[in-house]
């Protein structure tokens, strides 16, 4: 799907992950928007990207004149089969490339996959209060915002907050018929 000029967005491959881990390990070296501390290597990255594919899950990246400039993805919100039609969101964008539309155009296409495929709630679960990036991106896209929990994180001698946000993808049908 080409979104602007050369840029367009495609399901990830196996050959995207130097450059998909090269983005993720800046935002964990640099940023509190992963809770993570240590970046994973190309591997784990892999093997994070297999797990979500062998649940027909989207893993999409956004490419511009032949470089990654950013990726996405869902999964499984939590492993209850009660959860089955909630997915959580994941949206990294090149540290070079921010503001520049990546990341709108990365969720909307996810957002879109996701609700041709029938799931009715997609949850953001944002590190840091202060990420105003990911927190406006999200607020752009039609996700409200669910709660905040306090002091969940410690990254870089600083107690971080999760902004919970939600959008509803499919009206939730009514149990009682």
């Amino acid at each position: 799907m080409t979104i602007s000029g050369d840029m367009r967005i495609r399901d990830a491959s196996a050959a995207d992950f130097p450059a998909i881990q090269a983005i993720y390990a800046h935002h964990v070296l640099h940023g509190a928007g992963s809770f993570e501390e240590e970046p994973p290597d190309v591997a784990t990255m892999l093997a994070r990207f297999a797990a979500v594919r062998a649940r027909g899950l989207p893993w999409i990246v956004a490419e511009e004149a032949g470089a990654i400039r950013g990726y996405s993805y869902a999964r499984p919100y939590h492993e209850r089969s009660a959860y089955r039609f909630t997915l959580e969101n994941s949206v990294y964008v090149a540290h070079d490339a921010a503001r520049r539309g990546y990341g709108r155009a990365l969720l909307s296409e996810l957002l879109a996959r996701c609700m041709a495929d029938g799931y009715r709630q997609m949850i953001a679960i944002i590190g840091d209060s202060g990420n105003s990036g990911s927190i406006g991106l999200h607020q752009a896209m039609g996700f409200r915002h669910a709660g905040l929990l306090r002091g969940v994180g410690l990254k870089f001698g600083r107690t971080l907050d999760s902004v919970l946000m939600q959008k509803a993808l499919a009206p939730t049908p009514d149990p009682q018929g």
